[in-house]
């Protein structure tokens, strides 16, 4: 079985995130079989200060090695996936600081790898998700899917006490649900496990030419 992170991106209201992040979980166990195996892995989980390392995440592990065991431990945790799905808040028209930190904490455990962002926020997180699948896309070089998705908080009470409580109310869930936002998220695992599939075919073709 091929392992695939449920990221969830760091947050000012935690709530919000192990909420929406659950939702997601449930939807994605819905789907047919497959060689997915999908495990929820938090970014708050790793306590992860302001980069503080003594060498660049590229030079590690060819040239140099992490030094603190914060860094150790993402390291080893994200390079044994195969591909990975956020899930991310947006603040202030933006990527939360947390997750940006998190992602820049590490360069050779990205690249080539799939991942898919699904973001939430009063806008669905729409320069949320487009600026980390510019970051993980032209800088990590990973292999970011098309189908993008984006939840919008319901307006009136939940958008409320999504904003001030971290909580993500029944009117959201329900638009969500109308707006055929499960469907797009059981595309976008879809499309991360075609890149797999059609990697597997790559690899095989290569190794019978040797």
């Amino acid at each position: 079985m091929l392992r695939i992170a449920l990221i969830i991106g760091s947050t000012r209201t935690p709530r919000a995130g192990s909420h929406v992040a659950t939702w997601v979980h449930s939807i994605l166990k819905t789907r047919s079989s497959d060689s997915l195996t999908i495990e929820p892995l938090s970014i708050a989980d790793f306590n992860l200060p302001v980069y503080d390392e003594p060498v660049m995440p590229a030079m590690v592990p060819a040239m140099k090695q992490f030094t603190h065991e914060h860094s150790k431990k993402w390291s080893a945790a994200i390079a044994s996936f195969q591909g990975y799905i956020f899930v991310i808040p947006e603040y202030n028209y933006g990527l939360a600081g947390g997750t940006k930190n998190a992602v820049d904490y590490l360069k050779n455990e990205w690249p080539g790898k799939p991942v898919a962002i699904i973001s939430y926020g009063v806008h669905g997180g729409s320069k949320a998700n487009e600026q980390l699948a510019e970051s993980l896309g032209i800088v990590m070089q990973m292999k970011v899917v098309p189908t993008k998705v984006l939840l919008p908080f319901a307006a009136g009470s939940d958008l409320m006490s999504a904003v001030n409580e971290g909580r993500i109310g029944d009117a959201s869930l329900k638009e969500w649900e109308e707006n055929g936002k499960k469907d797009e998220i059981l595309k976008a695992v879809a499309e991360i496990a075609e890149v797999l599939k059609l990697e597997a075919k790559v690899e095989d073709v290569l190794e019978r030419k040797e």
